[in-house]
């Protein structure tokens, strides 16, 4: 292996890139959430004192605070009694106390809010579908008089459906509780989109589901859509949804890479720390990784401080610090990876000790002499992708591409006193 001291001699120079999306957003969100409030006719459902729970999941949604005590004051208003419900399956280490340090995090207490927060862990069986398969709700659930189920919908980390993260997986994963999730990633990959529909249909049967208020964000995490959706219509409107969030998800610069350095992965990005869509990698045993984009080696160089320690898809890396791996609280990624059984998304990767070492590692692994023409591509993390910084040849590739914006004046990689990349996107 080469000496460390030569890594900065051996990598090309960096060009920072603003990538453009499409951006579609809603400038007033209030306005926006208590018109699709009023079209579900509410008024006309609930009566006035009755508790009505306000799902909460562990997903970092973009003005989610700003959403909830919109429906939390319009509840209000309406005679009945809001309440937010811990809806997050397994997460928060399937325990009251780790969802409610999740849902601190995010700024949901009542304090902000103005509603109780609700935490359970505890489950029952309230029915069997057609084919025999017993659907779990959360204890806390079931105490209410009506259910406002409010998620993000969005292409997911695992499966490939009709319906993939949204309202519908949040009745059947996060209300669902630790039993239901376990249950349902259970069946494997094959199945999981049929479950959902099959599960999702005999809870809003049997629950007293009010609507739901399906939020769409753009590639740069803004809310670009907000829309209520009636229980009689949940399933097929999310199908519509998820399609129009797809066409506006972000991606990378490029599908051809040699190395890709994240800054942060984390919960909070993504359900697997690193999104799959973007990084094309699965780790799911049985099924091979997307064609497309090809990335030769990963390497992530930090855990957020909003995953609590969780760094399920850690397996996806093929380097990682010992900065990130001293973050990890091993019960709870173990106990999240284990609960989706994709059990090689909780693997160690190649660990060392500073930044520095480790990209000496990556290059070293990808040749034996000059390294100037690799295609090297650095991103804060796979869910905020507007801004990165790429190499010299992935820019030449694109300089006619529309939509890319170069600065003129190359970096180079450098380190601070404690080996840390300082050649970073902010």
């Amino acid at each position: 292996m080469e000496k460390k001291a030569d890594i900065k001699m051996r990598l090309p120079k960096m060009y920072r890139l603003r990538q453009q999306f499409q951006r579609p957003m809603v400038s007033k969100i209030q306005t926006a959430i208590k018109h699709e409030l009023t079209r579900l006719r509410l008024h006309e459902t609930v009566m006035p004192g009755n508790k009505i729970g306000v799902t909460v999941g562990s997903r970092g949604i973009q003005n989610l605070p700003l959403i909830l005590k919109t429906c939390v004051d319009f509840i209000r208003e309406i005679g009945a009694s809001p309440f937010l419900v811990s809806a997050m399956g397994s997460h928060g280490g399937g325990l009251e106390k780790g969802q409610k340090l999740v849902l601190d995090s995010l700024g949901i207490t009542e304090v902000n809010l103005g509603a109780p927060v609700v935490t359970c862990a505890e489950c029952r069986t309230i029915a069997k579908t057609t084919k025999d398969l017993p659907v779990f709700i959360l204890e806390s659930a079931l105490e209410l008089d009506g259910i406002l189920v409010i998620n993000r919908v969005k292409s997911h980390t695992s499966l490939r459906g009709d319906l993939e993260s949204g309202l519908v997986k949040m009745l059947v994963v996060g209300l669902g509780g630790p039993k239901g999730a376990q249950q349902f990633h259970g069946f494997g990959h094959a199945e999981l989109p049929r479950l959902l529909i099959e599960i999702g249909e005999v809870i809003l049967d049997r629950l007293p589901i009010v609507g739901g208020i399906a939020i769409v964000e753009n590639a740069y995490e803004e809310t670009a859509l907000i829309r209520a959706v009636s229980p009689a219509d949940m399933i097929d409107k999310e199908r519509e949804l998820l399609l129009y969030s797809k066409s506006l998800m972000p991606s990378l610069p490029t599908d051809q890479i040699d190395l890709l350095i994240i800054q942060e992965m984390g919960k909070n990005f993504s359900g697997t720390g690193m999104d799959t869509n973007i990084i094309g990698r699965l780790r799911i045993q049985g099924l091979p990784d997307p064609e497309k984009p090809c990335i030769k080696r990963i390497a992530v160089l930090d855990l957020s401080d909003q995953s609590h320690g969780n760094a399920h898809g850690m397996g996806m890396a093929d380097f990682v610090t010992r900065r990130l791996v001293e973050k990890v609280d091993w019960q709870a990624t173990y106990l999240n990876c284990l609960t989706t059984t994709f059990v090689g998304r909780a693997a160690m990767p190649m660990r060392f000790n500073t930044e520095k070492d480790l990209l000496d590692a990556a290059i070293t692994s990808l040749c034996d002499g000059s390294s100037r023409e690799l295609r090297i591509v650095i991103i804060p993390n796979t869910l905020f992708l507007g801004e990165c910084i790429v190499s010299e040849t992935v820019r030449a590739d694109l300089l006619d591409t529309e939509g890319m914006q170069f600065e003129k004046n190359p970096e180079e990689f450098a380190f601070d006193n404690e080996k840390r990349l300082l050649l970073r996107v902010p």
